[in-house]
This record gives C-alpha cells, sequence and structure tokens, in this order.
C-alpha cells in the first residue's frame, strides 16, 4: 500500500463512475481473502472433512494465486487493462457459485485455486487502472485504493461470520452476488479507450527479476513473514472455539487492525527510521506474539489478544515490505511486485495445512511456535542483508511510480 503520495489536490470523493464501480471491486476482491476464515470448521462438520483438508482453501487459493502472479503482467499488458479486470471477476464468480453449490471439501479447494487465479488477473490491474481512470488526481486514486483494501480486509471475515452463521455456503453465494454486480459495473462505466496503451512485458520478466539480490532477499523475507501470517490468520478458527459469528468479529478486530496501521501508522514511522529498521523492530515483534500465542493457545481471550496484536503489526509489515520492494531495484516496478508476491503467496499456501499438521502430531501451539520460528527467519534475512537492502532507505518514489508497484503488490 502506497502510503507517501502527498494529499489530493481534490477531495476524494470526486471521483467518476468507472473508478468508484472499480473501488467497489476491490473492496469485494480484498474480503475474500479473510472470507472462508469464519467458516473453516462449519466446512470441516458438514462435509466430514478434516482440519487439514479445510486448510487446503487457503493452500489452493494462495499457490495459484502466487503462480499466476508471475504471468498477470504478460497477460495485461496484452490483452489490456478492462479484459484482464473482466476475466479476472468473471472467474471469481463462477468459482465461487461452484464453491458454494459443492458437496465435497475436494470440490471446494479446487474451485478456490480458479477463484485464486481470478484473483491474480484482478487485483494485479486493479489500481493500475484505478489511477488511468481517475478523474480526481493520482493522489487521490491511491487513498481510495487504499481504503478499498483496509475496508475489504476488515469487513471479509466479518461478512464471513454473518452469512456463514447461518450456512456455510453463504459467504461463497454473498461474494457470487458482489463481484457480478461489480462486472456489470466496470462493463457498463469503466471506457478502454481512456485508459492508456499498456507497453508488451516479456514472460520471463519476474523470473528474471530475482536474480536481482536486493529482490531475492525481500522475497525471502516475505515467503517466512506469510508463514506467520497466514497461520494466524487460517489455523486460529479452530483452537479458538468459536462459531462462524465469533470467528468473524475475532479477525474483523484483526482486520481493522491491519487497516489502521497499514494506512496511518506505517507512513508515520517510515517518516522517522529507515525502512529497514521498521522491519527490524516489527518482525520480532510479530514472531513473540505467535509465540505468545503458542502459550496461551488453550485461552479464548490471550487468543483474540493475539490475533488482534498480530493484525496491527501485519499492516506495518505489509506497507513497509511493499515500499521496500518499489525501492529494490531498477526494474520495472510492475515487474519486481509481481515476481516478489508470487515468491510470498508460497510462503501463505504452506502455511495453513503445516500447521494443522503440527497441531495434529504434537500440540496446537506447535503450530504457532512453527510460524513464530518462521517470522524469526524472516528477522534474520533482514538483518543478513541490510547492506544489499541500502537502495530502500533511500526514498520515495513518485507517485505514478508507487501506483504501478502497488497493483501487484498488496494482496495480503
Amino acid at each position: 500500500m502506497s502510503t507517501h503520495a502527498p494529499a489530493a489536490s481534490g477531495s476524494i470523493l470526486k471521483q467518476s463512475s468507472a473508478v468508484w464501480a472499480i473501488a467497489f471491486a476491490c473492496v469485494v476482491a480484498f474480503m475474500g481473502i479473510g472470507l472462508v476464515d469464519p467458516i473453516l470448521p462449519a466446512i470441516a462438520k458438514s462435509l466430514d472433512a478434516t482440519a487439514a483438508q479445510t486448510e487446503l482453501l487457503f493452500t489452493s487459493y494462495l499457490a495459484v494465486t502466487g503462480v499466476a502472479m508471475f504471468f498477470t503482467s504478460w497477460v495485461s499488458s496484452r490483452i489490456g487493462a478492462k479484459n484482464t479486470l473482466l476475466i479476472g471477476l468473471a472467474l471469481i464468480v463462477v468459482f465461487s457459485v461452484l464453491a458454494a453449490l459443492s458437496n465435497s471439501v475436494w470440490n471446494i479447494i479446487d474451485f478456490r485455486a480458479g477463484w485464486g487465479l481470478g484473483n491474480a488477473l484482478f487485483i494485479s490491474t486493479a489500481l493500475a487502472t484505478i489511477v488511468g481512470a481517475a478523474s480526481g488526481g493520482t493522489a487521490s486514486a491511491i487513498i481510495l485504493y487504499e481504503a478499498a483494501l483496509g475496508l475489504g480486509i476488515a469487513v471479509g471475515p466479518l461478512v464471513g461470520g454473518l452469512l456463514g452463521s447461518v450456512s456455510w455456503r453463504g459467504p461463497f453465494f454473498g461474494v457470487t452476488t458482489l463481484m457480478a454486480i461489480a462486472f456489470i459495473a466496470i462493463v457498463s462505466l469503466l471506457k478502454s479507450s481512456g485508459l492508456e496503451k499498456p507497453t508488451p512485458t516479456k514472460l520471463s520478466a519476474p523470473f528474471r527479476a530475482l536474480g536481482r539480490p536486493a529482490l531475492a532477499a525481500l522475497a525471502v523475507t516475505a515467503l517466512f513473514y506469510n508463514i506467520g501470517f497466514f497461520v494466524l490468520l487460517a489455523y486460529t478458527p479452530f483452537p479458538l472455539g468459536f462459531g462462524a459469528l465469533g470467528i468473524g468479529f475475532t479477525f474483523f478486530g484483526w482486520g481493522v487492525g491491519l487497516a489502521i496501521t497499514s494506512v496511518w501508522v506505517a507512513p508515520m514511522l517510515t517518516a522517522r527510521l529507515r525502512r529497514t529498521t521498521v522491519l527490524k523492530i516489527a518482525l520480532p515483534l510479530l514472531a513473540l506474539d505467535l509465540f505468545g500465542a503458542a502459550v496461551v493457545v488453550h485461552s479464548q481471550v490471550g487468543l483474540i489478544v493475539c490475533v488482534v496484536v498480530g493484525g496491527l503489526v501485519l499492516g506495518v509489515l505489509n506497507t513497509v515490505l511493499t515500499e521496500c520492494v518499489m525501492e529494490a531495484t531498477d526494474l520495472p516496478r510492475s515487474v519486481a511486485s509481481s515476481a516478489y508476491s508470487a515468491v510470498r503467496f508460497i510462503g501463505g499456501a504452506i502455511a495453513p495445512p503445516v500447521a494443522t499438521l503440527l497441531a495434529d502430531a504434537y500440540s496446537p501451539s506447535a503450530a504457532y511456535v512453527f510460524a513464530g520460528a518462521s517470522v524469526a527467519v524472516a528477522f534474520i534475512v533482514v538483518l543478513l542483508t541490510t547492506k544489499v537492502l541500502r537502495r530502500v532507505d533511500d526514498g520515495a518514489e513518485p507517485e505514478p511510480v508507487e501506483a504501478e508497484a502497488i497493483s501487484a503488490g498488496e494482496m495480503s
């Protein structure tokens, strides 16, 4: 999430209807990350699935999203932003309704994979399109995107809990309906003629980008950091012991904390400290929070506190890591962000099933020890690569450059 853009010249509300349509779709797309969280226990019970099997709903989604991120810049640069957005939305609609109609956990896992492909295509293009369609200035468009991202992350678990308290199928039907509305709005309101013609990128560009030491260091950091992120998000509903609504409210608190710190606290910190310094403070705090969750795993109140505190720290890390990616190389920012995002989603895909298997084999605490240790590895990587990352502390990029980067770099 960009945090260095200057204040908009006009009100954030003075945007075209096309920008509002994309912003609405962004809210729903980011809701999809946490939407299934409250219904994991209900799916396990209703479909006679194990906890490890239901955790694969996150793994299939994130693994496909990560792989797809290597190719989204190549696709959108050839078929155009509007077409990429619409294909992404259409895939989400189709696969979310198929998931809602499923009677097998394995079918839902497969359909979540298709959902992940749609989300990768949509999110990788959304901000660049908002900026291209904005009538109130680039800064206003970026702020609007940030607001949509924060709102979606915060509201997703709450909507999942409310609809999931009626039926585990409810959240899937909810996404289908909202994304269908977003599809119609973008078809009607977004005119391709008003968007910049993209410059085609090479298919190999994101893979070659990982050969840059600074970008590779950040990608490895994010891979291990994302393990902590998704153990907290995807595994916690099981030891928490609440119904769908209780889980939804717990992770609504998590999402609100994440949104607040990513939009307001992170820029305050990076205005006063080097980005690498902020990482060296926030990563150990997150590791300690996860180790704390291992200690209080049998206390509902203790776990709730760890979830909300974790959200506060995660918001800072999401923003600062993405800004670091912007500054790390002289590569096109969309290419660098795609490569970085693809690697970090591998961490997110690994985390939920491994955490559940460790919990089953040893104890629920083992899942959080695994998460805390992974974040500690991320911290060590930053310590060992500080000299390589020197460039990320040099300052902010101009707005258009930041916008290009965020479009691929802010999915978790």
